[in-house]
């Protein structure tokens, strides 16, 4: 069975949104795929991930929640070891307020 960088990169972003209060990040049309990095090094990867956390959550346990998440289903999903996850913050999502 041959993993190529796409089918990771699905892997990680399913890992991503399994966890609660971040988003993959979005810049205008390009996909959130393209904000997903991952560095092969025979069966053992690097990745880095670009997320928007939501108001109101605590910064390292969201990103220790990721590297988890990542890991255990890239493990899990892949033949790889995953080496490293790289958590990278770019922005705060407010919710939306309520005008009564």
């Amino acid at each position: 069975v041959t993993y190529n960088a796409s089918i990771v990169k699905g892997i990680v972003a399913l890992a991503v949104g399994d966890v609660t209060g971040v988003t993959l990040r979005k810049i205008g049309k390009r996909d959130s795929f393209d904000l997903i990095k991952i560095s092969f090094n025979g069966d053992n990867i690097d990745v880095d991930v670009s997320v928007d956390i939501e108001y109101g959550y605590n910064v390292p346990d969201v990103a220790f929640e990721i590297q988890e998440s990542v890991k255990r289903n890239v493990e899990s999903m892949s033949k790889y070891k995953v080496e490293s996850v790289d958590v990278h913050f770019e922005g705060v999502s407010f919710p939306e307020e309520i005008n009564d």
